[in-house]
Order: C-alpha cells, then structure tokens, then sequence
C-alpha cells in the first residue's frame, strides 16, 4: 500500500509517505515556507494544506498523486462537536470543521490528479497513538497514551498496541485538557500559546512549587483513566506578564507548580493505564509528550520498564501516525522508526554548486568531523548541515549549532547567537556508551525528550550544558546509526578530554531550523556563526566576509 499522512488542520502542517508498511519520508510544511509551525492554529486557517512538504514525499518515493492507495487526513469531522457544547470559548470553531470536511477536494487541487475517494479521515489521536505505538521498535505488545491541547471531542487517549491493532482504552472529554491548561499558562506568562510551551518548562526551573496546593483543586486524575483540568484562576495566582517583559520569581514559582501538577497528573493516568494492561513498554505522543521533564518523571517513577517517546510527538507527527494506521489496517506490517532523519537531503555534488552559485569561499578539508572537532576545540560555534533534515522539533545532529561545553559562557553566546532568552538552556549530545558516566535518567536518548541529571563530577567540567536545577536534556549518539557525529565527537574527546559537545538548533528566534542549502547560508551569513560546516564542505566566517573565489578555496582545501 502507498500511503500519503496529512496534518493540516491546527498546526504544525506535515506529511509523510509510508509504502508497504515502511516510512519513506516525512516532512514539517515550516521547513519549505519557512513560518514557524507552518501557520497559526487558528480557525481561519485551517484549510492551509501542506502542499510542498506532501509533493517533496510523493518525489523521494517516486511517486504520482494518482499512485497513491490511500491519503490520511488525522482529524475525523464526524466525531466533532460543536465548540460551546464542548465547553470551549472559540465562535468560529465551525468554519474549522467545514474546512476538514471540504479536505478531499483541497488536497485533489494541492495535488492535481489525486483521486479524492482516496483520503480517510483517521481520529485525531488515533493518528497520534498510531505515530508511536505503531512506530516504537520493540513495541508489539505496548501501552500508549496521547495528550494534547484536542482534537475533535476529546484531549486524551489512553490505549494497547496488540500486533498491529490499536484498542482504545479511556478518552477525556473535552474541555478537560491538560495542553490547553499549559497552553493558558503560556499566553499568562507572556509568550506565544501553542508556541512557547518548551520555554514554561525551562522557567519552572527557576521557581519552586509552592502554588501546587491550589493548582491541584483545578488540575487532578479521576481515577477512572480521565482528569479534571480546566478554570486554573491564573489571575488569582500571579499577575500576567506582557510579551518581552521582565519575570519576576512568582511568575517561575507559577510555571513550577504548573509543571509539578502536570507531572503528577500524568503519573496517575500511567498507572491506571498499566493497572489495565500490565505492560512493559509504554509509549507516549501528542504535544505533551515534548515535556521532556516529565517524560522523565514518567520513567523514573512510573511503573513501567521502558518509555519511547515519538520525536515528532506534536501535531506533525499525526501525519506519520495516520499513514501507518491505514497501512496496518489494510495488512501491512509497520516498520519502526530508525532515526528522525527523513527530511530532505543533498548530494556532495549538489551542495558544491550551491556554494559556488552563492560565490562563497569555502573549503573540502580531508575529514570534517576532525576538522570541526578543532574548531570546537578551539571555542568556534558551529553551524553543523549534515545528511536528511530532522522530523520533530530537535535538532539531532543534522541540523545543529554546536559548541564547546567546558565554557560557561557558551551558553549565553549560543541565546545571543539565536536571539532568545537567556534562562533557555542548550542540549548535550554524548556517545551512547560513554553517557551514564556523566547522566542518570533513562538510556539511551537518541531524541532529546528525557531530562537527565548530570553527574556531580561532570558539572563543572561541562557547565554551559548545565541547567540551573543540575540537570541536562541529552542525545546519546550511537556510532553505528551516526557515524558522522560520532567521530566528531570522538575527535573532540581527544583534544579536550571532554566526551560531549553541545548541540542546540539551527536556527535563530522565531524561524524554523535550518533545512536546506540557502537557508543554512543565511542563517550563517546573518549570526554571529564562525563555521559551517555543510555536508564535506567548510566555509569560515572571515573567509565568508573577506571574499575571495570559491573555487580557489576549493582547491586550497583539496
């Protein structure tokens, strides 16, 4: 079966391609448009489809829009209610509806020559359950659970991976929702809702948790697999904060009691689940799956023995998740993820004529990886372009700015690099086999969406990786699926003695991550990045500024 996964309706639009079971590719729509999340999630754009990302997938699997057996759409309009009999304040939700319904007809004018009859409308979070549980390796026979802002009358999913069937288990209804709870909180602490989620999580850090008691008159488990969470008095609270405006300690205490009742929250809705199915392996997505500290509150603490987070765990992941659903449904065999590396790619070759068309100065030293483990060495940021871009949020050394972690001050360079706060922490990325030395939590974590304490003798050698609360959101590295980075890393171990290298996004405040060739160049061209390293290629920033030709620099580093 040739299957194309859509996710359009509320944000972060994607597609991917799954044929006979197996995950050809998939793709952000922001990567090709360049708007972060690809668009608001608002009503009135909601019929937004993401057309470049889905034409790019049918090209990597060779493949006609008239090909196609089947297309995915993750929103069923037939298990939608309206808004207000829902308990939701949101007038125009109908006209979002009557866009998911007109869906075939956009996607047959998206992409011409689509057969209409083709697309099926899959659950929401069917489609998110079905990303992980049908995507884990090892997880046959698993539990599942989904949470998120919502979908069409529920925010929750708790179900059982048998085989290659899902069985629901518990769905909350609506307007009990956990995300739109931290999605609220977001918009009162002054940052963009259903954007800046990630940046509550790193306050909380900041504050303790004494506003708890009260939270947990408003956000709690009902013992029956659901929860009660919605009318937090945010204003009774603490005041809300202005976007740009100072926080004060009670606005990081509030982000800390919302993060501790949210994990405890989870935690109950865990156990109950493993009360039902008595698993092993539990998997998680939707949008609250990115809370990487409590993900690792769930491992820790929670009863079961193994914990996969799906990396594309928001939105965009439903894509992926609706492909396979239909293609285990019509027999195929779902293939699990090997890597979040299923974006877009380019060849040596190409990569060299692009650098000559942008008349750079750039250079092909004889190993890369030794290369820019000097300059690491050395204290260089470095904007790393390597292979297939990333699926999901993090940069998982495809994508990256690097730089070196024995120096405190990196951290603030790398917020000034990317133009953002600066109480935002940046991610370690370490060998696999080397990373309990220096952190404890769960291993590995080849996605960055567990937070791990960092080992008391290691925090004053690697400090610009160190949160303010001792801890560190890592990617554990294995040679044999990322041979590149780790011989980067490798190489830097040797000059420094230290086994990690800091790994944040490339990219700067308020744009996608960098995915192609021009967007790498700009993102170079306008931060103060010292190398890029792009594929084999170098090019240095006082080279960048100097001038020079480009293919003298070439031949200078042949």
């Amino acid at each position: 079966m040739r299957i194309l996964g859509i996710n359009a309706l509320f944000h972060d639009p994607a597609a991917a391609l799954v044929v006979d079971g197996r995950t050809v590719a998939a793709a952000e729509e922001e990567r090709f448009s360049r708007r972060k999340h690809g668009k608001r999630p608002v009503p009135f754009s909601a019929w937004e489809l993401p057309g470049r990302s889905a034409a790019w997938c049918l090209e990597q699997g060779g493949l006609r829009p008239q090909d196609l057996d089947a297309v995915a759409y993750s929103f069923d309009p037939s298990l939608a209610r309206p808004a207000d009999s829902m308990g939701l304040d949101d007038p125009w939700d109908h006209l979002r509806l009557t866009y998911a319904r007109q869906a075939p007809g956009f996607l047959r004018t998206a992409l011409p020559g689509l057969d209409p009859d083709t697309v099926r409308f899959v659950p929401h979070h069917i489609a998110h359950a079905a990303s992980s549980a049908l995507a884990a390796p090892g997880a046959e026979t698993s539990s599942v659970l989904v949470l998120d802002g919502r979908g069409e009358a529920t925010s929750h999913l708790a179900a059982r991976r048998v085989g290659d069937r899902l069985e629901p288990l518990h769905g909350q209804e609506l307007p009990h929702s956990l995300g739109l709870v931290y999605e609220e909180l977001t918009e009162h602490l002054g940052f963009l809702r259903s954007c800046d989620e990630y940046k509550v999580m790193a306050l909380a850090s900041y504050g303790t948790p004494r506003m708890l008691p009260c939270l947990r008159r408003y956000v709690y488990a009902t013992g029956d697999g659901g929860f009660h969470a919605a009318g937090v008095p945010w204003h009774e609270l603490c005041s809300p904060l202005r976007s740009g405006e100072a926080w004060s300690q009670a606005h990081a205490d509030l982000a800390a009691s919302a993060q501790a009742c949210l994990e405890e929250t989870l935690l109950d809705l865990v156990r109950w689940l493993h009360g039902r199915t008595h698993d092993s392996v539990l998997t998680l997505a939707g949008g609250v799956a990115l809370n990487c500290v409590a993900n690792s509150r769930i491992a820790r603490e929670g009863p079961f023995d193994r914990v996969w987070v799906q990396p594309a765990a928001g939105d965009a992941g439903t894509a992926l998740g609706g492909a396979l659903y239909l293609a285990a449904e019509a027999g195929d065999r779902p293939a699990p993820m090997t890597g979040a590396d299923l974006g877009r790619r380019w060849s040596e070759a190409e990569l060299e004529a692009w650098l000559k068309t942008a008349a750079v100065p750039f250079e092909r030293p004889a190993d890369v990886a030794e290369t820019v483990a000097g300059a690491l060495a050395d204290d260089a940021i470095v904007a790393w372009f390597q292979g297939r871009s990333e699926y999901g949020p993090r940069a998982l050394g495809h994508r990256s700015l690097l730089a070196h972690p024995g120096r405190s001050g990196n951290l603030e360079r790398l917020n000034d690099v990317k133009g953002r706060e600066q109480f935002r922490p940046v991610a370690p990325m370490v060998l696999a086999d080397r990373a309990a030395e220096i952190f404890d939590g769960p291993l590995p974590s080849p996605y960055m969406l567990f937070v791990h304490d960092v080992r008391p003798a290691w925090r004053e050698r690697i400090p610009a990786v160190v949160h303010v609360d001792g801890t560190a959101r890592i990617q554990t590295v294995d040679p044999g699926a990322e041979p590149l980075v780790a011989r980067m890393l490798g190489a830097f171990e040797r000059l420094t003695g230290l086994p990690v290298v800091v790994n944040t996004s490339l990219n700067t405040s308020g744009r996608p991550m960098v995915d192609d060739p021009r967007d790498a160049l700009e993102c170079f061209g306008s931060a103060p990045v010292d190398v890029l390293a792009i594929g084999p290629f170098v090019i240095r920033r006082g080279a960048f500024f100097a001038g020079g030709r480009p293919d003298t620099a070439t031949a200078q580093g042949a």
